[in-house]
């Protein structure tokens, strides 16, 4: 089966706008002119590709689709760069756009030289989702985004994966709240009642931590505090608003956050995963991934 450029590009444009009317402003047709391009893929392919609400969403064979259409964009960009024969010919040339989800204390902390590298370079343009470690892949898997930073070792089909190394994580708290809530008087029992922060509702490190420290020492739960930001999440623990697990990387060293206890950690294994297409885009970001995570030291923590 067959598609045309025409209808992969519409298809995607549609997806990444949202509306009808948004996609065609961005290719300069009529919305009518949309929606007979969707009805006529739907009928080449013989299943519904939109779920139609606002924003309109895929179906899991939309998901097929949008992933091709980006592969397709992707690989016909980088065609284009190199038939040019001139540098100046090859800089007129838009530059691939690739997108990736990364999460959040990896935005925050060692991917800096990652941006830097993509400042260095006119080959790609990167879109950079913030997306939980744990579920990413279900981007990668769906054609949302080419490549995640991912706690999955094992590759999504027609993927790659390469380790980066892990994050440690260490329970945490300032000086006050230790001698408020974690005395070491029952330290099972004290962690089960102290306050936490978590970063949102899809973290669960200090849960995971609480599970196997306290057990059942006490059943209600704590207070929870959510802070979805790397660095403000650091300054509410900081704050005394509760405990939490930092990243070593993250860790300011200056006496405002004490271990709660030097043995409470976690180590978070790190994977790039990526499509497992011929391109220089993905090579280069690909490199630039392994190379950060390698100076910051992620590779020594395993």
């Amino acid at each position: 089966m067959d598609f045309s450029t025409e209808q992969l590009r519409t298809f995607k444009t549609v997806l990444e706008a949202g509306t009808l009317e948004r996609a065609a402003r961005e290719l300069n047709i009529t919305a009518s002119a949309v929606s007979q391009r969707l009805k006529a893929l739907e009928k080449q392919v013989g299943s519904v590709l939109f779920i139609r609400s606002r924003p309109i969403k895929p179906t899991s064979s939309g998901d097929v689709l949008l992933r091709l259409a980006r592969e397709t964009e992707l690989l016909s960009a980088e065609a284009r760069r190199q038939l040019r024969m001139s540098e100046d010919e090859a800089r007129s040339l838009p530059p691939s756009r690739v997108s990736i989800a990364v999460n959040a204390d990896s935005l925050s902390s060692w991917f800096t030289p990652v941006l830097q590298g993509l400042a260095d370079q006119d080959l790609m343009a990167c879109e950079i989702l913030r997306h939980d470690e744990a579920h990413s892949t279900e981007l990668l898997r769906s054609g949302q985004v080419m490549g995640v930073v991912t706690t999955k070792s094992v590759p999504v089909q027609g993927c790659s994966s390469v380790p980066l190394g892990a994050m440690t994580y260490r329970a945490m708290a300032s000086a006050d709240f230790i001698r408020k809530w974690l005395p070491g008087n029952d330290p099972a029992s004290e962690l089960a009642a102290a306050p936490m922060v978590n970063f949102d509702r899809n973290d669960d490190l200090q849960l995971s931590m609480r599970r196997t420290l306290a057990g059942s020492a006490r059943q209600d739960a704590p207070v929870e505090h959510f802070v979805p930001d790397s660095r403000q999440y650091v300054a509410a623990v900081a704050a005394s608003l509760g405990w939490g697990m930092i990243p070593d990387i993250q860790d300011p060293k200056d006496g405002s956050l004490l271990p709660v206890n030097p043995e409470w950690e976690s180590q978070i294994q790190l994977y790039w995963q990526r499509w497992k297409i011929p391109s220089r885009a993905l090579d280069t970001l690909t490199d630039l991934i392994i190379a950060a995570a390698g100076s910051a030291g992620l590779m020594a923590s395993t």
